[in-house]
C-alpha cells in the first residue's frame, strides 16, 4: 500500500509525524480478526542488499540448489499466475 493524500487523512497527523511517514511512503498491511497493522516497509541500502544477495547463494548451496533450479521454480511460479 501506499500513503498518498486523500480528503480524509486515514493515519492522524501525530503518528504520521511521529513514524515520518510522507506521501508516497509504502508499507504492507495485516489484519486479523479484528486488528490492524501497518509496517512500513524501507528498501536496504545497496551494502545491505549485497549482504543479502550472499547469503542467499550461501542458503542455496547449502541446500545443494543449481542455477537450474531456480530457474525451473521461477518458471513454474510465473506459469501459476
Amino acid at each position: 500500500m501506499i500513503l498518498e493524500h486523500f480528503p480524509c487523512k486515514l493515519i492522524p497527523d501525530d503518528i504520521r509525524k511521529r513514524l515520518k511517514l510522507k506521501s508516497g511512503s509504502r508499507f504492507v498491511v495485516v489484519g486479523k480478526d479484528d486488528v490492524i497493522i501497518l509496517k512500513t516497509i524501507v528498501a536496504p541500502s545497496m551494502a545491505e542488499f549485497d549482504g543479502l544477495v550472499a547469503e542467499a547463494g550461501r542458503q542455496a548451496k547449502k541446500a545443494g540448489l543449481t542455477r537450474t533450479d531456480v530457474s525451473d521454480a521461477i518458471t513454474r511460479v510465473r506459469r501459476e499466475k
